[in-house]
């Protein structure tokens, strides 16, 4: 942990007010302005994040939203916390984000919102889903929580649907140093029923106008948080040199990610595809480089869902990425020789297979 950082969390400490303080307010501010948006609220984790976003869109029971499968659990887990549907839709195969074509299919009367995924800091075609959304009366919720700092046409995510969710876990672009998460819109009245929803659904002290939850965010996070957007500019770019130089060694060998003509990729992660992603990651395992795969298994073929997808449901592009994904080394320190190490393996084991 740097200097600063460490000054700023005893600052926190000494403060004497430890929940919701004028850290928590600062950050939210500075976050916000960062997004361009007029509002941000801090709540304890990105999961929390969609959950009340969802919940102050007025998501209810028996609703529908859609969704890609091709993420994280938390992008789905909390529609199903409300009670109500997640409609599963496939992505595009270049930028691992949902396809607006699919979306379209996949509309019914009870459709209430569309959650797209900027995955691995990767925008998703948000003229494309917003029109769809416009059409048809529904409310756009950016699941951002891999993409601070990504950009569409210009516009950095966070700013462009009707409200953005982004998560503080301690491998995003930037962090908190543990859970934590943020909402970003530019609708007063959403804002202000998150700001209630995530202290107990309080209006003022002892005064409660729903019930709420504790979803809060502290001061020492507010801190941590402060000091870490500061650099987040600067580790961005380093996340884009590194993928330029992983790209120029790996293109003839499997298959890297794209960056669209309208997108700024953050590269929260560096994903490549080939179909012996099980082979070359033991591989590089034995030459001591550690690699991910995100996500192995859909959401639409995870145990938890499977009494409210139809089985048969199948997702081309979502099921083939699954299958061949592989995350490479990424982090803003990584070096040069670090980069080359882990592309020569990699050509080592094209040579031998």
């Amino acid at each position: 942990m740097s200097q600063d950082i460490k000054d700023a969390v005893c600052e926190a400490l000494d403060s004497g007010w430890y929940i919701l303080g004028e850290m928590v307010a600062q950050f939210e501010r500075k976050f916000a302005d960062f997004c361009g948006v007029k509002n941000a609220v801090c709540v304890s984790s990105g999961t929390a994040s969609i959950f009340l976003s969802l919940l102050a869109l007025g998501v209810e029971p028996g609703d529908e939203v859609i969704a890609p499968s091709f993420s994280f659990m938390a992008t789905a887990s909390p529609i199903l916390h409300i009670g109500a549907k997640p409609i599963f839709v496939d992505i595009t195969p270049r930028t691992y984000t949902l396809d607006p074509n699919e979306v379209e299919k996949k509309l019914s009367k009870r459709t209430k919102a569309i959650i797209p995924v900027h995955l691995y800091g990767h925008p998703a075609d948000m003229d494309s889903i917003l029109e769809i959304a416009e059409k048809n009366n529904l409310f756009v919720l950016e699941d951002a929580c891999q993409a601070h700092g990504a950009k569409y046409k210009g516009r950095k995510v966070g700013g462009i649907g009707h409200v953005a969710c982004f998560s503080f876990y301690p491998s995003k672009n930037m962090t908190v140093c543990g859970d934590g998460g943020i909402v970003t819109t530019d609708d007063e009245e959403v804002a202000e029923k998150i700001r209630r929803l995530r202290n107990h659904g309080r209006r003022a002290k002892y005064v409660h106008e729903t019930l709420g939850y504790n979803l809060r965010f502290n001061e020492i996070q507010a801190a941590i948080g402060l000091k870490q957007l500061e650099k987040l500019p600067s580790w961005n770019e380093n996340r884009r040199k590194i993928a330029h130089a992983y790209n120029e060694s790996l293109n003839d060998l499997v298959i890297t990610p794209i960056e669209e003509r309208w997108a700024k990729h953050v590269y929260h992660m560096y994903v490549i595809r080939t179909e012996k992603r099980d082979a070359l990651q033991e591989f590089l395992k034995k030459h001591g480089i550690s690699t991910g795969i995100h996500y192995p298994i859909p959401i639409h073929k995870q145990p938890a869902v499977s009494e409210i997808v139809d089985s048969n449901l199948t997702l081309k592009n979502t099921e083939e990425s699954a299958a061949t994904v592989l995350s490479l080394p990424m982090y803003p320190q990584l070096t040069q020789s670090e980069v080359e190490y882990v592309c020569e393996k990699i050509a080592l084991f094209h040579e031998k297979s």
